[in-house]
């Protein structure tokens, strides 16, 4: 992130603390990856708590991201910036929903959530193009989470039955 940028927000500010995922948006090379990596303790420690209330935090955090997204855009002026990272946390969520939490799974997930999120095959590309604003930001992480999460569970099925 350039001068400029840095000056339009501040870790001091609690949207901007999140929306840059704690800070890890701000690392210069790949901060997508970073901001996932950041959701690793989070998913650790939402691995204690029930389907149900898995499901209405990562709920929440997609709804809570939406405006932390699109405050932080608009205090940096720029759409959907790289350091913008809280859509890939709330897209962390999603790939695990329903999914035990365990080095293979965080490993797997983890990959293929990067890899629909880098690559952005239909129906992501479709919402990442034409869907601005803070709900823009989020909902192709959102997509690309639940397809992630669709796969990680096909592959925990067939490894499960294959041994």
């Amino acid at each position: 992130m350039d001068k400029t940028l840095r000056q339009r927000v501040s870790m001091k500010n609690p949207v901007h603390f999140l929306a840059l995922g704690f800070g890890s948006g701000l690392v210069p090379m790949m901060p997508g990856t970073f901001g996932s990596i950041a959701a690793l303790p989070i998913l650790y420690a939402m691995s204690f708590v029930s389907l149900q209330s898995f499901i209405v935090i990562t709920v929440v955090s997609f709804l809570v991201g939406i405006y932390l997204c699109g405050k932080t855009a608009r205090d940096l002026k720029v759409h959907d910036h790289g350091s913008i990272v809280w859509d890939e946390v709330a897209g962390m969520m999603v790939t695990f929903i329903a999914v035990p939490i365990n080095p293979l799974s965080l490993l797997l997930g983890f990959l293929l959530f990067r890899f629909f999120d880098i690559l952005k095959p239909w129906p992501i590309r479709v919402f990442d193009r034409r869907v601005h604003g803070g709900f823009g930001i989020m909902i192709d992480d959102i997509v690309a989470g639940a397809i992630a999460c669709a796969c990680l569970h096909g592959i925990l099925y067939f490894l499960s039955n294959a041994v």
